[in-house]
């Protein structure tokens, strides 16, 4: 006697097909990089909230990988920064050391409504200075914390894939 194999909702999840959304490609900036773009992240004094979607656009569901962007962890190896967060006290200093330690030429994206403009944190008695005031921002991604596909679209403007 042959036994039935009883279906289960993994099988239909593994049948069904998967759709993949399609992305439009945003505008160009001036400098645009073909192929891969290395990134170093830095927090110079944010909530978290962006190292999560930040987290998320990495992830299998977004992989903004897939379009040749990726983490880096030395600014040596670095084709630019990942700026989050409003430049505080704390972190002016090894902001500065970080931007020196970059190759020429560099990209600045600043993620975030708090490294775009500093968002809340503007007048706090903790911040030094914005991002603006000490980096020119090449690329600036708005959001309090912006969407993965957000994060996606912009470093996707940059690889030009």
């Amino acid at each position: 006697m042959k036994r039935r194999r009883s279906s289960s909702p993994f099988r239909w999840l593994l049948r069904r097909p998967i759709a993949e959304q399609a992305y439009p490609r945003p505008a160009s900036p001036d400098r645009q990089l073909f192929g891969s773009l290395q990134l170093r992240h830095i927090d110079v004094g944010s909530c978290n909230g962006c190292e999560i979607e930040i987290g998320s656009a990495l992830s299998p569901h977004y992989d903004v990988q897939r379009f040749g962007a990726r983490l880096v962890a030395s600014p040596r190896h670095a084709d630019g920064l990942l700026v989050t967060g409003v430049v505080t006290h704390n972190m002016a200093g090894p902001l500065r050391q970080t931007l020196a330690a970059l190759p020429q030429p560099h990209l600045i994206v600043a993620c975030g409504d708090c490294a775009v403009n500093g968002g809340i944190f503007t007048d706090a008695s903790g911040v030094a200075s914005l991002l603006d005031d000490v980096v020119t921002i090449d690329v600036r991604i708005p959001g309090c914390p912006p969407h993965p596909t957000a994060i996606v679209q912009a470093l996707r403007s940059l690889t030009g894939r």
